[in-house]
């Protein structure tokens, strides 16, 4: 039990630090999106990434190589990723900023829905109830509650980014139950976006001054370190209790917002984000009940051992 509780609890603290460098990497692509086509942030951000991977690997308590028991259910997490990727750089183009983060909060009760289809995780009542609260509270973090009337293919892309998104995770815990190596898991999307974007670069390619470029550096170095951090998570937490806690990218939003743009939000921010926070601690706690017999034995998808 012990052992249960340290690990929930470091799960937990990689999550928070892994909302702080996540956030950051959004005010960038803020920065920049407005100027570039998404597949020349995407082919620079993901070579950027690839390479950060392989540089990494050469780091004795990192080094693991690249090689895969599960190679279906990494192809699928890359696919997932891209799709992702794609779909939010759209769905933040087409929807006000505060609307695409109302799809967000579905995450985590997609993401309890696929633990339990996907990966054979039991998600008990209470956790539900938790569940649902932390989107009760996701919310309260926006003005207006998130306004309506705009174009059905903007609410559609942005659902089609939260289920890839989380398909994409529920597939790192499942590969984090076979194999230890992180960096594969950052290496293989990452490598599969920048691929993919190549194609459409020739058509899309802007010149692109030295700061964009050191934005764009930056860019992928957070990155790089949000998504290993994430994958490490992954493999210490149930997928339906990292994605409530990402949630707190929301908090460190309004943190930066304040700092940086003299951005104050309002109290019902504050109420959203404590409920969020409440729920997200309630579904770590979840994580020290002992495990259910066959747990780990149930929770085979057919794809890989």
């Amino acid at each position: 039990m012990a052992a249960g509780r340290s690990q929930a609890l470091a799960g937990a603290l990689l999550v928070v630090a892994y909302t702080g460098l996540i956030a950051s990497a959004d005010g960038i692509t803020k920065l920049l999106a407005g100027q570039y086509a998404a597949a020349q942030l995407y082919a620079l951000s993901g070579a950027m990434v690839a390479v950060l991977c392989l540089l990494a690997d050469r780091l004795p308590a990192l080094r693991g190589g690249f090689r895969t028991v599960c190679p279906r259910a990494m192809a699928l997490r890359s696919g997932a990723t891209l799709i992702a990727a794609v779909c939010f750089f759209y769905a933040f183009r087409l929807l006000p900023f505060a609307e695409v983060f109302v799809f967000i909060g579905l995450m985590p009760l997609l993401a309890g829905a696929m633990s339990g289809l996907v990966l054979k995780e039991p998600v008990r009542p209470a956790a539900w109830i938790a569940l649902a609260a932390g989107f009760g509270g996701v919310l309260f973090l926006l003005p207006h509650g998130g306004s309506s009337g705009h174009s059905f293919w903007g609410h559609f892309i942005a659902l089609a980014a939260v289920v890839s998104g989380t398909f994409s995770m529920t597939m790192a815990r499942f590969i984090g139950r076979y194999e230890s190596n992180s960096l594969a898991q950052v290496f293989y999307p990452n490598l599969t976006l920048c691929l993919a974007m190549l194609v459409l670069l020739p058509f899309v390619w802007m010149p692109m001054p030295l700061t964009d470029v050191a934005w764009a550096a930056g860019y992928a170095f957070l990155l790089f370190g949000a998504r290993w951090l994430l994958v490490v998570a992954l493999r210490l937490l149930a997928s339906y209790a990292v994605t409530p806690l990402m949630n707190l990218q929301f908090i460190w939003m309004a943190v930066i917002g304040a700092v940086a743009f003299g951005e104050f939000p309002p109290a019902t921010t504050y109420l959203g984000g404590a409920i969020v926070i409440a729920s997200g601690l309630y579904l770590v706690w979840d994580q020290f009940a002992p495990a259910l017999p066959g747990l780990r034995g149930a929770g085979r998808l057919q794809t890989d051992p």
